[in-house]
Order: C-alpha cells, then structure tokens, then sequence
C-alpha cells in the first residue's frame, strides 16, 4: 500500500492545537491590557495631586459630613426641595431641547450618510467624519468654548449637548437606516418623488420607532451632562450644587437637597423610558 507524505493530519490534534493558538492570543491580549491599565493608573497616580492610595481611606469623609451637616435640619429639606425645583426644572429644559435638536440634525446627517440614501453620495465620508468630530469632542469641552463666547447661561449648554447628541445619534441613526426596507423608497422614486420625500415617505416612517427608543435613552443621558454642565457656569441645578458644595460645611443640607432632586429625577425618567421603549417593543411585536 502505497504512503503519502502529505496525508491529512488528525483533526482531534488540528482543533487541540487552534484552541491552544487562540488560549496564547487571548492571554497576551489580556496581559497587553492588564500592562496597560496599570502602568495608566501609576502614570495618573504620579501626577495627581494626592496618591490614591493615600486618599483612598477618606473616601466616605464628604458623604459623612453632608450626612452630619444635614440630619440636625431636616425641617429644612422640604423647603430646600421646593427653593431648587426650579433649577432642576431649567435642566430638564436644557436636555430636552438640546435632545430635540441633535435628534433632528442626527436624522438629516445619517439619512446623507447612509448607503442607498444618501443625496450625495460622494460626501457619505465628509458626512460621516463631521459625526465623529461631533462625538469625539466632550460636551464640557464645546461648553467651555461657548461659555467664553456667549457668557454664562443655559444656552452655551444646549448649544454643546445638542451637537454632541447630533454626532452620536447620527451614528446609531445611520446603522438603523441600513436595515431600512428600499422597495417603498424605489417606488416613491418611479413615480418622480423629491429625495426629501422619498426620505419621509419611505424611510422614516419604518426607522421612527428606534429613532424614537435612542432618542429617549439620549435624554436620559443629556440629563445628567446639563447636570454636570452647571458646574463650569452653564446654569441648571448643577450650579446650584457647585455654590452649596463651594460653601463648604454649613450648606451641606442644601447639597444633599440637590442630590435627592437629581437622583429622584434620574430614576424617574428611567423608568419612563424603559415603560416607553418597553410599549414599543411590545406593539412592534403584536403588529408582526
């Protein structure tokens, strides 16, 4: 009987041997990272300006004095909840305008970046790089810059919500349209439909429920940066805890006023919008 040398080896030795392959990749890959994040760490441990590890043991030090400053006036906090509804009020306002805005640039930018869609399709990448550049800059970046331009206020911080969300919506928009069916868009344009209206015609009204879902779950996190936002002066219920925090000991019942706010608010425009996108998941599949 005749013997090649290049008979197949045994499978069982060949999947032994990938699976070994792919166990060394991924354990190089995971010491790689684990070199990473600890020589990141030392590096931000140097030239921070107290050692972590020092300051580690005082990390419960602020929650216990607004605890101590807070539980000889709890008279007080009912009345403290109602003097910052109003801030609290003006950033709901900012999220919800800055949401309204990107949501609506985000859809105009990932209709002219998507294959098949687009009006242009020579700028797709122009289109899509001017989304990045959106996502890629921090909100409290663009808002800085404003706040130098324009003073103060609310403004500069829907101003640099709303482009951070139109960048970062326009890209889960755009991965939304790619699935969208194009035989209603191909008819709407056999009998002579402007682009615009092949676009609300035949796009919109298939992506508008995952449109709507990452519009919700958007606000939800424009929230939280209007929040945050208020810190550097762009008004909001986040100024109003930088000024009771900057006051220090005495004022920590006004703080712990603005925390219950902001976590109360938090939770309840969760829930809110998980009920929504729960009802929307629910319709879609009882219309199927």
């Amino acid at each position: 009987m005749t013997q090649y040398p290049d008979a197949p080896h045994d499978p069982r030795a060949n999947y032994l041997a990938l699976m070994a392959r792919k166990r060394l990749y991924g354990g190089l890959t995971l010491a790689i990272f684990a070199l990473l994040m600890i020589s990141g760490f030392t590096l931000a441990d140097s030239r921070n300006a107290g050692g972590f590890w020092d300051g580690l043991p005082q990390i419960f030090d602020f929650p216990a004095d607004v605890l101590r400053d807070t539980l000889p006036k709890l008279d007080r906090l009912p009345g403290h909840l109602v003097e910052y509804f109003p801030a609290l009020v003006e950033t709901i306002n900012i999220a919800a305008c800055s949401t309204l805005i990107g949501a609506a640039a985000a859809m105009i930018l990932s209709l002219l970046s998507t294959r098949g869609l687009a009006r242009w399709p020579r700028l797709i990448p122009v289109f899509r790089r001017v989304m990045d550049i959106l996502r890629a800059v921090p909100e409290i970046v663009i808002a800085l810059v404003l706040i130098f331009v324009l003073g103060g206020g609310p403004v500069p911080a829907m101003i640099a919500i709303a482009l951070h969300t139109a960048g970062a919506l326009g890209k889960l928009f755009s991965e939304v349209n790619e699935n969208a069916d194009l035989k209603p868009v191909e008819g709407l344009s056999s009998v002579g439909a402007s682009w615009l209206q092949r676009m609300w015609l035949g796009v919109v009204p298939q992506v508008a429920p995952n449109y709507f879902s990452y519009a919700l779950l958007r606000f939800e996190i424009n929230i939280r940066a209007s929040a945050i936002l208020g810190f550097v002066g762009a008004g909001g219920i986040g100024y109003e805890l930088r000024n009771a925090m900057a006051w220090g000991q005495g004022r920590f019942d006004e703080a712990a006023a603005i925390f219950i706010l902001m976590f109360a608010t938090i939770v309840v425009f969760d829930q809110l919008s998980s009920h929504v996108r729960n009802a929307m998941i629910s319709s879609k599949k009882g219309g199927h």
